[in-house]
């Protein structure tokens, strides 16, 4: 959790005051395997749960939770030994009734236990090579170490979970801002096509909303990352028909790594359904970037940490 605001530290840059996070020990699925209690769960338990969790707000909000969601660079039956292709921070603040995403750009670099700097889209890889599922554990004690956010849970998937993910909830609704032209998107066989989007209010399935959010020969990294959260944003809100949830659920169970349990979903959706739709945004672009003596781009922590401090716990 946060120990105050950090000063702009020596580089490489450990979170001022902290020691290096210990190992985690790597977390799989939580309680969204147990099949037996599915239906029951599906069917049930979030109406329930949800009930109640806005009660005891009234009472005694639930501790932040700040959860590590990961997008890999792959597709179905590739596996988790592969690179991320997105990085949000989502903190979860029930006390404040707030809901807020940083994005960190894929290319920059940051302080990683037992290996130094390095990109930080290679970090999952690292944790994977270690240890069968402790991509996700180095990557969170890399972004302790250098933001001062410590990750509770993880949600790491890959691009069919997430197209998955979104048909499950019949689609999301997305305000593209202004034309956007790819003639290089990659496609599943190693080839390309051209895509396009005009400006204006339209309706996505999976397969768009992931050409959407993934698209970036049209600008950049950081507009990219802008868009992955717009979609997150725009996937909250379908999340608040509750006749979306068995299909979301079967996602989850299916093609969805995370440590999250359904209790976590529970305590936790009445935060994320009143600001669905508005989550607070921050992304990391050129304006909070720096550079390390050797010339690779670094979080400008001095800039950063303010929103961070105010954000995470």
């Amino acid at each position: 959790m946060m120990q105050g605001t950090p000063q702009r530290p020596s580089y490489p840059p450990p979170y001022p005051g902290r020691p290096a996070p210990a190992r985690r020990p790597a977390r799989r699925r939580g309680c969204l395997s147990s099949l037996p209690l599915l239906v029951f769960v599906l069917l049930m338990l979030p109406v329930f749960c949800c009930g109640l969790s806005f009660v005891a707000y009234l009472v005694v909000p639930p501790p932040p939770l700040d959860v590590l969601v990961l997008g890999l660079d792959a597709r179905e039956g590739e596996g988790y030994l592969t690179r991320t292709d997105s990085i949000i921070l989502v903190g979860i603040q029930p006390a404040q009734l707030r809901v807020s995403m940083l994005s960190v750009p894929r290319d920059l670099f940051i302080d990683v236990p037992g290996y130094g700097l390095q990109r930080i889209n290679t970090v999952n890889v690292l944790g994977e090579m270690e240890s069968q599922g402790y991509g996700p554990a180095l990557l969170a004690s890399s972004i302790e170490n250098s933001f001062g956010i410590s990750p509770d849970r993880y949600v790491r998937l890959n691009f069919q979970g997430f197209i998955d993910l979104v048909d499950a909830v019949g689609g999301i609704t997305i305000d593209v801002e202004r034309t956007i032209v790819d003639y290089a998107y990659p496609t599943p066989d190693g080839g390309t096509i051209s895509i396009r989007f005009d400006p204006g209010v339209q309706h996505m399935d999976g397969e768009r909303a992931l050409m959407y959010a993934r698209t970036r020969h049209a600008d950049d990294d950081y507009r990219r990352a802008e868009r992955q959260q717009q979609v997150l944003s725009a996937l909250s809100l379908k999340l608040l028909n509750p006749v979306s949830w068995p299909a979301v659920f079967s996602v989850l169970n299916r093609s969805v790594d995370t440590d999250l349990s359904i209790i976590d979903m529970a305590i936790y959706a009445p935060t994320v359904i009143l600001n669905a739709g508005r989550f607070e945004r921050f992304v990391i672009d050129r304006d909070y970037i720096s550079a390390a003596p050797n010339g690779s781009p670094i979080p400008d922590y001095a800039k950063i940490s303010p929103w961070i401090a105010e954000r995470f716990d």
